[in-house]
């Protein structure tokens, strides 16, 4: 199922093609609290159920006990000067339910805040300690300037 043209044929040997799907999916997070079992993605408007599950199935290897699909619907704005209406396009969900035994937990992607600060602390005081350093070493020699000493 794609809607890329590819041609019939070119020139030497071998024919060679790349046959690709228009298929993507996009893992998302559920704005409502859901069971661990239950993965909330974002997909391809032109994926069915069955598209999604054979897709995790064949591909990932997941085993997948239902698949349930809902459209959201773009957003709409007005221009305030001209007055036109502009509509963001709409968005296919899919929500996947796996095995009760399976549960599945949204990846922290980032740093928490209590490691990036102890590391920032820690790079402030090693510079201010290079600029103390600095200081005391050109403590005896005013008006001469600091890249003299490097």
């Amino acid at each position: 199922m794609s809607t890329r043209w590819y041609p019939i044929y070119q020139r030497g040997n071998p024919q060679l093609r790349v046959f690709l799907p228009n298929f993507w999916m996009k893992l998302i997070r559920s704005r409502d609290e859901q069971p661990k079992n239950i993965v909330t993605f974002s997909v391809s408007m032109e994926m069915t159920k069955y598209d999604v599950k054979n897709y995790l199935e064949k591909i990932y290897k997941l085993p997948v006990v239902d698949v349930r699909t809902r459209i959201e619907m773009g957003s709409t704005k007005r221009d305030q000067v001209y007055g036109y209406v502009t509509k963001n396009d709409d968005v296919k969900i899919a929500y996947v339910t796996m095995p009760k035994n399976v549960e599945f937990t949204f990846p922290d992607m980032f740093v928490k805040k209590d490691e990036a600060q102890k590391s920032e602390e820690k790079s402030l005081e090693d510079t201010k300690q290079g600029f103390k350093k600095f200081l005391e070493r050109n403590k005896k020699r005013p008006g001469t300037p600091g890249w003299f000493s490097i």
